[in-house]
């Protein structure tokens, strides 16, 4: 995915001999891969800032078992009603700023690593390469970003389910909040500084990475799924335009393609790591109130109470989500790259040709 330097003219040696084109230095190529975590960071928080609101519906349904116990629980049109109802327009939008640090996070390492990855299984490993080398490239970018990502992802939660103030303060005074006996639900905070001082404060470390292991196994089959089914995509559109449109004059761009492949691969990965999802969500909204002890308790009494419907709770606005957003993320990385690589590559390109001229004209003067 990430674009290789072109080859540049022979240049004129000395008696009008020609040399052969110079190959990248090893900093330059590591210059090249080095663009795709810039990207990748700006296309990660891309895609989370314009699907916010829908990741906040999908938290709240994952979360009624917590936060109101399971009886009555509200369906995706249900819970629109409720956020507009209680929050307006701003409750849609609790929790972007750790959302889309953490985001940006993500999705430097996620994109960085992926073609770090491919970049030296081709030079160094060409056997190696394929959809297995795909998974493992994109399993290994998401676990770097968790560390920065997973506080976030806490600090954001707790946020969405907690509304404006207003809402807080009521539903806690209402007692409509399930809470274990003898406990204290967390207070509302003001903002992402205010949270994670909180959480700090209240559970240490141990709080700001609640659920880091249920992430970690949601994330990286996530993760890994989706960049298979992209690049594999990507191979059956490049065979498919061999095959059929060999002589074609239809020029799509590589934007409008990650757009298409972004979602679908998107979409797919995010049903099937679904339960892994729930399990996640309930693990760090919880905070002192303790109804589930470690990732195996919670399968355990998710499946017991509610079934497999409890286990695919909030599927729904998931993939209404993930479509779109990987769709954004994608589209936004591959319009980068069409757009400023060439540009990159060019300065990149200058910058090593001047700095060959010069130390010739020094060693000539020597």
């Amino acid at each position: 995915m990430a674009a290789s330097p072109s080859s540049s003219p022979a240049a004129a040696g000395v008696g009008g001999q020609s040399l052969t084109p110079l190959a990248p230095s090893p900093h330059l190529t590591n210059f090249f891969v080095w663009r795709e975590f810039v990207w990748g960071g700006i296309a990660g928080a891309f895609g989370e800032g314009m699907m916010h609101p829908v990741d906040t519906l999908k938290t709240r349904l994952q979360s009624q078992a917590i936060m109101t116990g399971a009886k009555a629980q509200k369906n995706i049109f249900q819970m629109v009603r409720t956020v507009w109802a209680s929050d307006g327009l701003r409750g849609f939008y609790r929790g972007i700023s750790p959302g889309v640090t953490g985001s940006l996070a993500t999705g430097a390492t996620y994109f960085g690593v992926i073609e770090s990855t491919k970049t030296w299984l081709e030079i160094a490993n060409p056997n190696l390469s394929g959809h297995w080398s795909h998974f493992i490239a994109g399993a290994i970018g998401d676990t770097l970003g968790s560390f920065v990502y997973v506080p976030c992802e806490v600090m954001k939660q707790r946020m969405q389910v907690q509304g404006t103030q207003k809402s807080w303060a009521s539903a806690v005074a209402k007692g409509s909040i399930s809470q274990t006996h003898g406990t204290q639900m967390y207070g509302y905070y003001n903002g992402m500084f205010h949270a994670g001082c909180s959480i700090w404060r209240d559970h240490g470390l141990k709080g700001l990475y609640a659920g880091y292991w249920s992430t970690l196994a949601r994330d990286v089959p996530f993760a890994g799924l989706m960049v298979t089914f992209y690049e594999a995509m990507k191979e059956m559109t490049e065979y498919g335009k061999t095959k059929y449109l060999p002589h074609s004059d239809l020029d799509i761009s590589n934007s409008f393609e990650g757009l298409v492949r972004g979602g679908l691969a998107g979409g797919c990965s995010a049903y099937l790591t679904t339960p892994l999802d729930v399990i996640k969500t309930r693990l760090q909204v919880q905070g002192s109130t303790s109804k589930y002890n470690g990732w195996l308790d919670a399968i355990t009494k998710t499946w017991a109470s509610e079934g497999v419907r409890g286990l695919f709770k909030g599927s729904v606005p998931r993939i209404i989500w993930y479509i779109p957003a990987s769709a954004f993320t994608f589209m936004a990385v591959e319009f980068l790259r069409d757009h400023f690589n060439d540009k990159v590559d060019a300065d990149a390109h200058e910058l090593t040709s001047l700095s060959i001229d010069t130390r010739s004209e020094v060693e000539k003067s020597a």
